[in-house]
């Protein structure tokens, strides 16, 4: 089974290696057998299609349907390419999604993003949209629609920040599973890059393996 991890942040440094190699997540679910992706988001992003653009590769090249894992930013990224790539995403997981429909977080969100070099437009561009940045509501119902017992609906994980924080509340969580009610919740921990992370990365990794081996290993 493939697992593609795609990464979190939002025009700043964070990268594959930081966000999955160095908290060991890449070799604890190589370990158990998993073939794993962890690629780099395209750095500084006019909007969120040039990141689908340059991921959909991946999807495009995959002998058989993936798991694909999307982190804080990177959840709009997840969600953007299983609607584009439906038949090359197997299953879908959204962890430590990042609040999107939180004024004074957007606010924080687009003063870094400024200061970090990018336009107002840009910078509205990438912070606008519902419950995830970047997408609508509506595109997150349709993923989880059941279409038939030809065609059942995705399935999806959402995996919170334990402890939640400023840019990955719960509300964010419990508002997707709403929106999806074939959506499971699943054992949450800090973000890989924070510093607490470490003793929860075992646990992580069964939870991320058990998840793409078609279990849900949920509460």
């Amino acid at each position: 089974m493939a697992v593609i991890l795609v990464h979190g942040g939002l025009w700043d440094r964070t990268d594959a290696a930081m966000f999955w190699h160095a908290p060991g997540i890449v070799a604890g679910l190589e370990a158990v057998g998993l073939d794993v992706v962890a690629p780099d988001r395209v750095r500084r992003p006019v909007d969120w299609r040039q990141e689908v653009g340059e991921l959909g590769r991946l999807l495009t090249s995959a002998a058989e349907p993936v798991t694909l894992v999307g982190a804080s930013n990177g959840c709009t990224v997840a969600v953007l390419l299983a609607a584009d790539y439906p038949e090359a995403v197997g299953r879908l997981l959204l962890a430590w999604p990042a609040t999107g429909d939180d004024p004074e977080v957007s606010g924080r969100a687009r003063a870094g993003l400024l200061e970090r070099g990018a336009s107002g437009a840009v910078a509205d561009g990438l912070l606008a949209g519902e419950t995830l940045r970047g997408v609508t509501d509506a595109q997150l119902v349709s993923l989880g629609e059941y279409r038939g017992p030809w065609r059942p609906g995705l399935p999806i994980g959402v995996l919170p920040s334990v402890p939640e924080n400023p840019s990955h509340q719960r509300k964010t969580v419990d508002a997707l599973l709403r929106l999806m009610p074939s959506a499971v919740e699943l054992p949450g921990s800090p973000e890989p890059p924070r510093p607490d992370f470490g003793p929860h990365r075992d646990r992580l990794v069964a939870v991320l393996g058990a998840f793409a081996g078609g279990g849900q290993a949920g509460r």
